[in-house]
Formats: C-alpha cells, structure tokens, sequence
C-alpha cells in the first residue's frame, strides 16, 4: 500500500487538487484558530488552508512524495506546516494537545480505522474539533474515488460506535458533487462528522 500511495503522489500534478475540501472550508469558518493535526495529510491541500487562517499545523503521512508536495505547496503559499513522516501506529497522538483534528478521505482496514478513530478522539483538547468526510459504502458502484473495497468504505452506525465519547454535532450521508483534481470528480456518496470533546 505505500508504494501504492508513493507512487501516486510522485506525479507532478496534485492527485487530489491544490484547493481545500469543501466541508473542511465551510467549517473552518466558525472555529477560532488553534492547533490543528491532519493525520494522512497526503499532499497538503487541507493542511495549507488551515495554516493560511492562522492555525498551527501539523501533519502526517507515510508518503515521501506527499511530504515533499504539501511542504512545496505551504511554501508557495507562504505558510509553516510541521510536516513528518508517520505510520497511524507510529506518530505519538498521546500528547492530547489539539484544538482541531481533521480526517478527510482516510481510508482504512476496519482495526486501524478504529485504532486511529480512539487515538484522534484522546488527542484532542476538551472543547476541540473533529472534522471527517470519507466515503460512504455506497460509495462502491461510483466512480468519483475512493477505494473499491466495501471493508475501506464508512457507515454512520460504523462512526457512531467509533466516536462514542465525543459530542456529536453532525453525523450525516451527503450526495455531493467532487472536483478535487483528477481522482476525486464527480457525483459521489460520503459521511460527514463535526464532534466537540467534553468540556
């Protein structure tokens, strides 16, 4: 799977486009910068636009290549982005010192999916952020994206149980419209969280 994703990603155009995700920008828009993670940050296009209004990212993927587009892209865009290079079981989410933590299209098998799903609820400060949009499993017949293996694909019964202690504010199937550059276009099926750590 990492020569998978280094492959990809060793192309000079952006896989997924150098604009932020449209729920993420919409979010964004309503939250007081602070410290953000992007856990599978690929490319950096998300993690760009939070450092544009004004917060403190991190990021992580097991992708060389990724890395070295999204650190090329925060710097056309004039931005810091503290950028490493980590595996879900390797980066160290146990300081719990996020206000913000962002997970967009991070698709995974069922254990590791739950692993990283606790993990990002820990990490987060009391009264931080989860945002998530991913694709639903009814996704699979689309051919906007996503992986081709219902086990990869979300339910919301699947987040519900996976974000059991945080506050649910937003939990929903969306049908939306994707024009994230060349692997993420066209009608597709996906979830979308906003959850809030308590107080």
């Amino acid at each position: 799977m990492k020569e998978f994703w280094e492959k990809r990603y060793a192309a000079e155009e952006y896989a997924y486009g150098k604009a932020p995700n449209t729920f993420l920008r919409t979010e964004l828009e309503h939250l007081e910068p602070g410290h953000a993670l992007f856990p599978a940050e690929g490319e950096g296009r998300n993690a760009v636009y939070a450092a544009q209004l004004g917060w403190s990212v991190e990021a992580f993927d097991y992708s060389n290549a990724a890395r070295q587009k999204a650190l090329r892209l925060a710097k056309d865009s004039q931005v810091n982005l503290q950028y490493q290079v980590a595996s879900i079981e390797s980066f160290p989410f146990e300081r719990k010192e996020y206000d913000l933590i962002a997970l967009f299209f991070v698709h995974l098998p069922p254990t590791l999916r739950q692993q990283l799903h606790t993990a990002c609820a820990s990490a987060l400060r009391p009264g931080g952020t989860l945002l998530l949009e991913a694709f639903h499993k009814e996704q699979l017949p689309l051919q906007s994206g996503g992986p081709k293996q219902e086990t990869l694909l979300f339910s919301l019964e699947d987040l519900e149980a996976d974000f059991a202690a945080l506050s649910l504010g937003q939990i929903s199937r969306q049908r939306v419209i994707l024009e994230e550059g060349p692997y993420h276009h066209g009608p597709a099926e996906t979830v979308r969280i906003r959850a809030t750590k308590h107080q």
